[in-house]
């Protein structure tokens, strides 16, 4: 268990290049998150026909392409993120695929490429988590809406994965390390919550309405597997690190292996909790034009997530 550990820690010490083509050409976080939420979004997201679709923060083409694909030809549907190795991956995917009625652009979505009241439908699948601002961002995605839009944001809520920070947390209660309680504390706490994200599309003039939440386990043999997951490495276990101390890591974590391995022995695997929940969202122009009931899922998961 310790080389398995340190091999793991050893491997953070190397730069990672998103925009190396090796990176990008073997970057596929859909085994584990984006498939998760990306699924329960296409469940719940209006498809018409001729609408123009936008995708923030869509990545190597997921669930962009699904989109395009599920609207059919008549629709246009645009991808925008700032990873422009990954936009590179994604037309080389729709040109393969045949999936003519998509594009991609490199931007932000602070600043998005489109005209005012241009978009029937926005989409953003853990997209947002790496937003420096929401508030700007979902005016901005308010700005672009047609009054009869839709918006439908996966994200990453307070509550997520729970078993592994109880047991994260109790570990470090019991050493008495109250410099990393306090961190653990505040990278538990700084995720979304309904009311808070319900309050931000309110505020950049959208409306929310019936909200619907469910629980699926997430599950590994054991802690070994999950501290060496190539998604928990590449997106999670920086973050949980940072909890902690440099001199004091590995001892901490291998401690914490050993606590999630003794839990997967007691229970038969290593379950963790994914909650999701979904609020549907509209926009709306003032008074005059009223707002349909349409959908907007706002997904509960990780800690630290790329899409």
């Amino acid at each position: 268990m310790e080389q398995h550990l340190y091999m793991v820690l050893q491997s953070l010490n190397i730069p990672l290049d998103l925009n190396a083509p090796e990176v990008v050409d073997t970057y596929d976080e859909l085994p584990l998150w984006s498939a998760l939420f990306g699924v329960l979004l296409l469940q719940h997201v209006p498809l018409r026909r001729g609408i123009v679709a936008l995708d923030i923060g869509c990545g190597t083409g997921f669930p962009l392409l699904e989109l395009a694909q599920r609207l059919g030809p008549t629709a246009r549907v645009v991808g925008i993120d700032p990873w422009k190795a990954a936009l590179n991956r994604a037309r080389r995917k729709a040109q393969i695929w045949g999936v003519r009625n998509v594009s991609v652009v490199p931007a932000d979505a602070a600043a998005l490429p489109l005209p005012d009241a241009s978009v029937d439908l926005i989409v953003s699948n853990l997209g947002v988590n790496n937003v420096v601002d929401i508030g700007v961002v979902l005016r901005e995605c308010r700005r672009v809406a047609r009054p009869e839009a839709t918006i439908a944001l996966t994200t990453n809520l307070v509550g997520h994965m729970r078993e592994f920070y109880e047991i994260f947390t109790d570990l470090l209660r019991r050493d008495h390390h109250d410099a990393a309680l306090n961190w653990l504390e505040a990278h538990i706490t700084h995720r979304a919550t309904v009311s808070g994200l319900t309050a931000q599309l309110q505020g950049a003039g959208f409306t929310v309405g019936r909200v619907v939440e469910d629980e699926l386990p997430l599950r590994f043999a054991d802690g070994t597997a999950l501290l060496q997951h190539s998604f928990i490495k590449l997106a999670f276990l920086p973050a949980w690190l940072d909890v902690v101390e440099p001199h004091r890591q590995r001892a901490t974590f291998e401690r914490l292996e050993a606590a999630l391995n003794a839990l997967a022995v007691s229970r038969g695997e290593l379950l963790l909790t994914i909650i999701r929940t979904i609020s549907p969202t509209a926009g709306e122009r003032g008074t005059q034009t009223p707002a349909p009931t349409t959908l907007s899922p706002n997904s509960a998961t990780s800690t630290s997530a790329l899409r």
